[in-house]
């Protein structure tokens, strides 16, 4: 079996395990009522399938997503020191016209 297909599925069994463990503690906190719920009703075990079909699928893609995206080589920086290009940024003179008291036109200069 190639190292892949084996990754993921380890990864997503990882994944489902977690999904157990995070059902099983909402179950036990009883979280918003729902242990009480499930455990009041003969159909419960519908709910608590669903919540951890649901909740294992959303775990083991994250968690393989998180271990594909550290198997990424580290991006190759260039050497720092040296010289650098730095952008010529300076101040340019404008000129507005300002109207004093409802008067005539002056010019001022400004940056």
């Amino acid at each position: 079996m190639p190292k892949l297909v084996r990754l993921y599925i380890r990864h997503v069994i990882y994944g489902f395990v977690l999904s157990g463990v995070f059902v099983a503690l909402l179950l036990w906190q009883n979280v918003g009522n729902l242990g009480h719920l499930v455990m009041g009703s003969d159909k419960g075990w519908v709910a608590v399938w669903m919540l951890f079909i649901g909740n294992g699928v959303v775990f083991a893609g994250v968690q393989f997503a998180f271990v594909i995206m550290r198997m990424a080589e580290p991006e190759k920086r260039p050497p720092s020191g040296g010289r650098r290009q730095r952008a010529a940024i300076a101040p340019v003179p404008a000129k507005a016209a300002v109207r004093a008291g409802g008067g005539t036109a002056t010019t001022v200069r400004g940056y």
